[in-house]
């Protein structure tokens, strides 16, 4: 009797359906998403992407030409999510300053969900050309969503410049705060929120 049997049925229907690219490139994505933010980059390898994916290392080079390739990849698809999460919140209704408050709220959550992930960034684009030039280009596509966004809402245009330092300002912010760094600094987390509140009411017009 195959005592085996129901396990290897189980095993086999949990497995992801071959011959689908975008499922098994989203697989893979997702997989290498939540490795680089528990590992970093530099502690993750494709064996151990495609693995977790539920894929051979063949499968992952079938998709993305490096590990280098596929963060690329995931950094893309977790900008673009993140900016979606802003249209939503904008499209939410209430006062200004409830959506300022509640933009700076989702901005600390997704920071301390990812900052794992964020921290490679903030790594690779000071030591690798490619991903530099990658993020560069998304940095003009999020300067592109904040016009479009402001735009929407009949809002009265700004600088680009403008918005660019108010990108680099918060963004530095909420790493802070999902990194403990304010907390350990003795400062007073609401006052840091607040601050943010303010400078996110002053981009909103």
């Amino acid at each position: 009797m195959d005592t085996n049997g129901p396990a290897r049925r189980k095993a086999a229907a949990s497995r992801p359906r071959r011959g689908v690219p975008h499922e098994t490139r989203a697989r893979l994505i997702a997989a290498a998403a939540d490795l680089f933010n528990r590992e970093g980059f530099y502690g993750t390898d494709s064996n151990q992407i495609a693995k977790a994916a539920g894929y051979s290392t063949g499968v992952f080079y079938k998709h993305f030409k490096d590990k280098r390739g596929i963060f690329v990849a995931t950094y893309e698809q977790w900008s673009i999510a993140e900016w979606k999460h802003v249209a939503e919140v904008l499209a939410s209704g209430g006062s200004e300053r409830e959506l300022a408050q509640q933009l700076v709220l989702m901005f600390i959550e997704v920071h301390t969900k990812w900052r794992g992930l964020l921290a490679s960034l903030r790594q690779l684009v000071v030591t690798d050309a490619t991903v530099r030039r990658f993020h560069r280009r998304q940095r003009k596509r999020q300067l592109e969503w904040m016009a479009t966004l402001r735009a929407q809402r009949r809002l009265r245009p700004r600088r680009a410049e403008d918005d660019l330092v108010y990108l680099w300002t918060t963004e530095r912010a909420f790493d802070a705060i999902a990194q403990g760094e304010v907390r350990d600094l003795g400062l007073e987390r609401t006052l840091v929120i607040e601050a943010m509140i303010e400078r996110t009411l002053e981009a909103l017009g």
